[in-house]
């Protein structure tokens, strides 16, 4: 856990970087520090480890006053990534992940089983990377690197200073979900440095947004900053838009899905048009209780002999609109709207059976309460009902 208490900062021309502030990053918890340039968001960082000394108050890691420890074993104990990586550009990646096992006096093969290790962790296959050197990478591998190398004796605590902000769009949202698969994995208390609201949503446990001078204006998890901005900068900088990012951070809430009529996939005809019971289209499911497709009344042909030969699964269409149950309410928009569909399946994520279906209405109906609930709320929207 790292707590600052009163922690300030003030350079000799009398400009004060970070004032008085008061924050708590609790064991394993992913805390995005945002806030326009000038700040402080990376000093408060860099004094977390040392690199800049606080003027005043105290910063605690696990009850220890850092600020009384030896500068230089704290850093080992900390993991530290910057937006320009930082790689030493005449050692191989091998070397680069190997920098802090061997400076804590680790054995050769130690380190070679660790380097291999981390570079797995971050999905860099070691036979065809650890030879390489950084300027033979992409941006994004070279980033992965970093995180490698901030890793290298397991430290507690993992410091993240804007480490995607260079990255093109389609790498930076790749080593963002590469970034959550990791935490989810290795558990770091994690302090990351963004000015990007959207990112902060995306990967934060909790926000800290600061003003000018270093000021903490709100500190809160992703729904209650967009949900209840505690005042008119947090509004400001969070954006107009907060209602829709919003639909980001709310779970689907799978009790509340609307569920249409199922038939089997082997059904005869007759017996999926009888199903069908005045709705317009039926969820054709396979025998685990998979989406197989779907069909309306057009496609079983309504009104033919009811000894027609064939089966539901004959007729049906594929089923292009879907998400799965984890996805967030974002998804389940992105996939109506790609597709322009009037449905999105929702499906459950290890089996794949299907679970239900949300549709504009329901959307429409989730978002309004998930912009006016409070702060307190933090759970999956309840979908369906009024739509």
């Amino acid at each position: 856990m790292i707590r600052l208490d009163g922690v300030t900062k003030r350079f000799p021309d009398g400009h004060v970087a970070v004032h008085a502030l008061d924050l708590e990053v609790g064991k394993g918890e992913v805390c995005m520090l945002v806030g326009p340039s000038g700040c402080g968001k990376t000093t408060t960082l860099k004094m977390i480890n040392r690199l800049v000394e606080p003027s005043g108050g105290r910063i605690l890691l696990d009850g220890e006053d850092v600020t009384r420890a030896d500068p230089v074993e704290l850093r080992r104990r900390i993991g530290y990534v910057i937006q320009q990586v930082g790689l030493f550009p005449h050692q191989t990646v091998g070397d680069n992940v190997a920098t802090v096992p061997r400076l804590a006096g680790w054995d050769k093969p130690r380190v070679r089983d660790r380097v291999d290790e981390l570079l797995r962790l971050v999905g860099l296959e070691p036979s065809r990377y650890r030879g390489r050197y950084p300027h033979q990478l992409s941006g994004g591998e070279r980033q992965r690197v970093g995180v490698a190398r901030a890793l290298g004796v397991d430290p507690p605590v993992l410091l993240m200073d804007e480490p995607f902000g260079a990255i093109d769009p389609i790498n930076r949202d790749r080593l963002q979900h590469e970034f959550l698969r990791l935490q989810s994995e290795v558990r770091k208390t994690v302090v990351f440095v963004t000015h990007d609201v959207d990112e902060a949503i995306k990967l934060g446990d909790r926000i800290a947004v600061l003003r000018g001078g270093g000021h903490l204006e709100q500190v809160g998890t992703p729904p209650e900053i967009l949900g209840e901005p505690a005042t008119p900068f947090v509004a400001d900088f969070v954006g107009a838009d907060r209602g829709l990012k919003r639909l980001t951070v709310t779970a689907i809430d799978a009790a509340g899905l609307e569920h249409p009529p199922v038939v089997a996939a082997g059904a005869p005809l007759g017996e999926a048009r009888r199903a069908l019971d005045g709705h317009g289209w039926a969820a054709v499911v396979d025998d685990r209780g998979r989406l197989h497709g779907w069909v309306d009344g057009a496609r079983l042909g309504e009104g033919a002999a009811g000894g027609e030969g064939g089966t539901a699964a004959d007729r049906a269409r594929r089923a292009t609109a879907w998400v799965p149950a984890r996805a967030s309410l974002k998804d389940a928009l992105s996939a109506l709207l790609l597709h322009d569909a009037g449905w999105v399946a929702v499906l459950g994520d290890e089996d794949e059976r299907f679970l239900g279906v949300l549709t504009p209405s329901s959307l429409h109906a989730a978002l309004r309460r998930s912009v006016g609930s409070g702060a307190g709320e933090t759970g999956a929207a309840t979908l369906g009902g009024d739509g």
